[in-house]
């Protein structure tokens, strides 16, 4: 099959090649791949790690071409929308049944495609806050793919959420997403936050961090700045009290929010935001375009049908 590899010599690292077609253990499917999306981690942080001619790809939808041997997830020919740590970024890939969702017919899935590892980070960070309703929660690096999600996610849930992005430019649209307000930078946040989603790191992080009222909670969830964090609890400790900053994983078993999301997806209820789409051939243009940040949302690489 055709898969796109790592080729650390290539523009942004991949090359599209022949390998081996993957085989499904007992509690996996195998799925001919229609659509991928791509995610900052993924792409930004596989040099010096990843081995020349590896198959990336977290997220990817498609239809199954063959049932898991153990009888569970869905039957052959039904479309699905996928989440492993490998093996998206290919013609075919095996996937267990807990981390698949099935897709209304119809459905575009270079749309579904946008939803697993961003869409699922952001439900399951705004869940980690607790009630929100009518508290107020702020989404750094909102105009990235997590950051979307989070934006409609959290005003679902009821919170006035602020908005934080590099440019004007980079906030075209947060409103209309729920966003009550919009700021450059965590500098511009006027009045506390009771919790903060930071997909940025670095000094960023450290800021949001003063922003947050007394008992409030910034969850890290990404780095996209590539900088440490540094707190200087010389200045902040008076005013730290029961402040706090947690990691956040996102995790596994993913099956279940993704049928969420699907669900609200197909119902007009959430948008994925898909900044850029083409065809796989053109994938270094993709990932290069989403590590400039010149992609607002996710970027998705549509594959020809077998």
């Amino acid at each position: 099959m055709l898969a796109l590899v790592y080729d650390p010599d290539q523009p942004a690292g991949l090359r599209l090649d022949r390998v081996a077609d993957p085989v499904p253990g007992p509690g996996e499917v195998l799925v001919e791949v229609r659509a991928v999306s791509l995610n900052h981690g993924e792409v930004a942080h596989r040099a010096g790690r990843a081995k020349p001619g590896a198959v990336h790809g977290w997220d990817a939808a498609g239809v199954v071409v063959v049932s898991a041997a153990d009888g569970s997830g869905p039957p052959p020919g039904t479309p699905v929308v996928t989440f492993g740590w490998a093996g998206g970024w290919a013609g075919l890939r095996t996937v267990s049944t807990a981390e698949l969702a099935v897709l209304p017919v119809g459905l575009d899935l270079g749309v579904a495609a946008a939803l697993p590892v961003a869409g699922v980070t952001a439900l399951r960070a705004v869940r980690r806050l607790g009630a929100v309703l009518g508290r107020r929660v702020l989404v750094t690096g909102a105009a990235g793919g997590v950051g979307r999600f989070a934006v409609q996610l959290a005003a679902r849930a009821g919170a006035d959420v602020v908005a934080s992005v590099s440019t004007p430019a980079r906030g075209a649209g947060l409103e209309r997403l729920g966003a009550t307000e919009i700021v450059l930078g965590p500098a511009g946040v006027t009045s506390p936050v009771h919790g903060v989603l930071d997909n940025v790191g670095g000094a960023q992080l450290a800021d949001a961090f003063v922003r947050l009222e007394p008992t409030g909670v910034a969850l890290a969830i990404g780095n996209a700045s590539g900088e440490p964090t540094i707190l200087d609890f010389g200045s902040v400790w008076l005013e730290a009290k029961g402040k706090r900053i947690e990691p956040f994983i996102m995790g596994s078993g993913l099956a279940e929010d993704l049928a969420y999301l699907v669900r609200l997806l197909d119902q007009g209820q959430l948008d994925p935001q898909i900044g850029w789409r083409g065809p796989w051939e053109q994938a270094a243009e993709a990932a290069e375009a989403l590590l400039s940040r010149q992609v607002a949302g996710k970027a998705v690489l549509e594959l020809p049908a077998n």
